[in-house]
This record gives C-alpha cells, structure tokens and sequence, in this order.
C-alpha cells in the first residue's frame, strides 16, 4: 500500500534533508531544538543564471529518490533518508506541501519558494512554484501550497550559458509526474552586483566562484524548518 502522507518533524534528526554551502557543497541539515535551521551567508547557485531564471540560495533539500551517480559530494548525505526508505512516491502532482516554519530575514527582493528538480534522461528539469511563496514570520506558522499543473504558477529555471547540456527547459506536469531527483526551499531571485569588474557580464562566470559579489545586495538571516508534510491527492 503506497503511503499517501509523508510527514517529517525532525525530532529524530534530519531524516535525509541536506543544507548547501555553495559549488559542489553540500552538507547535513543543521537541526536544533528538533527543527532544521539555515543562517547566512548563503552560497549562491548559479547554474541557472541567464538565460535560466536566475540565481538561488538552496536553504533545505531532500533527495526524492536513489541518484544513480551521485557523486563523492552528495553520496554520504543519502543515507537515512527517510523519504526513500518510506517507499513514497514521486508523483507530486496537485499533492499539497505544508511547512511550520519561522525565521528573521532581509529578503532583499528574493522570496522563500517550494523548487522541484526532474531526470528526465540526461538532463535535468528545474522549476520554482513562484506563485505561491511562503511567508517569513518571527513566530511559527504552517502554511501550504499546492503542486498544481497550473504552468502559470511556475518557473522554469532552464540553464546558464555553459550547463546547457546537463540542464534544460521543460513542461511542469511531465516534471510533477515523477520528481525523481529532490525537491527544495529555496530563496529566489538574487540580486547579484559584482565588486570587481566583469567585461562579459555577471552571467558569464560564476559569483563567489569566480569574483566576488557585494553582499549587502543578498538575503540575510536565518529560517528554521520544524515540520514538513507532503499529502498526496485521494485516488479517485
């Protein structure tokens, strides 16, 4: 029998979720008082940058399903995860997603979104559910959204100049019908303003990678995660 609610409270450690440093730096989730909490400065993510849909901050990750390939980074951070062990499905069409979450943030124009990622074959498909951000609250608050089909709702974040051949553009209902890379809180957009000279724009070379970036331009502060609930829609 396929387990139609999948509920996270974090009271026996991570359970699987990740944080994320910056390039290729991933780490486990820091949980404390039985809650996931993430604090800046944030690494940024630039794989989507123009002509994708610009830059990330990945706050909390779960890995949805087995990686076939997932690197010396990533691999160690797989095990205890209580999503894949749980036998939940990937199929996230129209399932409503319920956070309990505070925090204290200088969001500076970016906004908390739900973001999910898809192989379909060789490439990867990202899209942030931008129309329907969370709020930030000194108190707890639960809040839900809903996984809609809805394109409108969507963002699809394509891919930067050069990562056009491991990332690409797709149709959100293809990427909701098997999730089957992770799904992701995450702040977006960033506003990238470079402190040294870039001749062939910000896009060209990655921030903090590459040069460096002001940043008094970036979010700011912490956001704790203490309950995640995925419920699936009844079968008709």
């Amino acid at each position: 029998m396929v387990n139609r609610v999948y509920k996270e409270t974090f009271d026996d450690g991570a359970g699987g979720w990740i944080a994320w440093l910056g390039h290729n730096r991933p780490v486990a989730a820091e949980v404390v008082d039985g809650a996931l909490i993430s604090r800046s400065p944030w690494g940024i993510d630039s794989n989507h940058a123009f002509p994708g849909g610009g830059y990330l901050h990945l706050l909390f990750i779960l890995m949805t399903a087995p990686q076939p390939n997932p690197g010396p980074a990533y691999g160690p951070l797989m095990g205890g995860n209580r999503f894949i062990a749980g036998g939940y499905s990937t199929d996230l069409r129209n399932a409503k997603l319920s956070v309990r979450i505070k925090g204290d943030v200088q969001l500076r124009g970016a906004r908390l979104v739900m973001h999910c990622q898809a192989r379909r074959g060789d490439i990867a498909i990202n899209f942030v559910l931008s129309g329907q951000p969370f709020e930030i609250t000194p108190d707890w608050s639960e809040q839900t959204i809903t996984l809609t089909t809805d394109p409108d709702q969507w963002l699809c974040l394509g891919a930067r100049h050069d990562m056009l051949d491991v990332y690409d553009w797709g149709e959100i209902e293809d990427v909701l019908a098997d999730v089957n890379i992770d799904i992701l809180l995450l702040l977006h957009p960033l506003h990238i303003v470079p402190l040294t000279p870039e001749p062939k724009g910000i896009h060209h070379r990655r921030p903090e990678v590459d040069y460096p970036v002001d940043p008094s331009y970036l979010p700011e502060g912490y956001v704790m995660l203490d309950e995640v609930r995925l419920e699936y829609p009844a079968i008709p």
